[in-house]
């Protein structure tokens, strides 16, 4: 018999537990960092042990029934960072909780999404470059849905995106370009952030951490062993040859005094009959 939290975990549980991720984060107890991470968690999670520790610090983390729907919130403007003729940035720790909007006019724009609390489903973001720069960086991780119009200048996204078909969180740029730049950069891209995940992401580097170990162990054992089996085998190989060419030669050289002796009788006596 298994143990409870060894029982094996289903696609439904996995995605119940993803349900709630979501909802912690639409309620503000996640970052956008974090709600990434966990959900590539729970998307890779084997045993029921391992999706408890995603949800532990969570209202109902043992629990893998979804979660209610938030009530739906009142629609509200967008959010403006402005850089005209100079810079606009906004990082750390904030809350998003209406549609974001980003002009850049002959400036730059810094919009960094890693440790905001995303309290809506999707983060929708306008970006309007005009011979300036507006730069917005996301957790690798997420899906971006990058769309709108570039004129001599440039939209571009350099993300590692979730696999298809997982519930990953979902950025879209609408992004209008003249003379300039708009770009969606993943962390893979972008300078690191030290991220204050929870006591979970510890255990559970412990929980796979002890896997991985003993196979490396068990790696550089076999590796070992191959390599010496080598070593051995090279130097059986090269005695053989050695004392096969030994061998070789000393008969070459016993056939060659014998032919040298015959041809000596041969001189001293040539009606000599073979």
């Amino acid at each position: 018999m298994s143990e409870p939290g060894e029982v094996r975990a289903s696609d439904a549980e996995r995605e119940a537990v993803v349900e709630q991720l979501r909802v912690a984060s639409v309620e503000g107890r996640l970052t956008l960092a974090e709600l990434t991470d966990r959900t590539e968690a729970a998307y890779t999670a084997t045993t029921h042990a391992e999706l408890a520790m995603l949800t532990q610090d969570l209202p109902a983390g043992a629990s893998y029934a979804p979660a209610p729907a938030p009530a739906p919130r009142e629609r509200r403007k967008k959010r403006w960072f402005v850089g005209i003729m100079g810079d606009a940035k906004r990082r750390g720790s904030w809350r998003i909780d209406q549609e974001i909007g980003a002009v850049a006019v002959m400036g730059d724009v810094l919009i960094d999404l890693r440790e905001a609390e995303v309290r809506t489903d999707v983060v929708d973001v306008t970006a309007v470059a005009v011979m300036g720069d507006v730069k917005i960086i996301v957790p690798d991780g997420v899906n971006v849905d990058l769309d709108g119009v570039a004129v001599m200048g440039d939209k571009k996204v350099n993300v590692l995106e979730g696999p298809p078909g997982t519930n990953v969180p979902v950025v879209r740029v609408h992004a209008y370009v003249v003379m300039g730049d708009v770009k969606v950069l993943g962390d893979s891209a972008a300078k690191p952030i030290k991220r204050g995940f929870a006591a979970w992401r510890e255990h559970w580097r412990q929980l796979h951490g002890e896997d991985w170990r003993e196979l490396g162990r068990r790696l550089r054992d076999d590796h070992r062993e191959i390599h010496q089996r080598i070593r051995d085998d090279h130097r059986e190989i090269h005695q053989r040859i050695r004392d096969e060419t030994r061998e070789l030669h000393e008969r070459i050289r016993d056939e060659h005094r014998e032919m040298r002796g015959r041809m000596r009788e041969d001189r001293r006596d040539p009606h000599r009959d073979h």
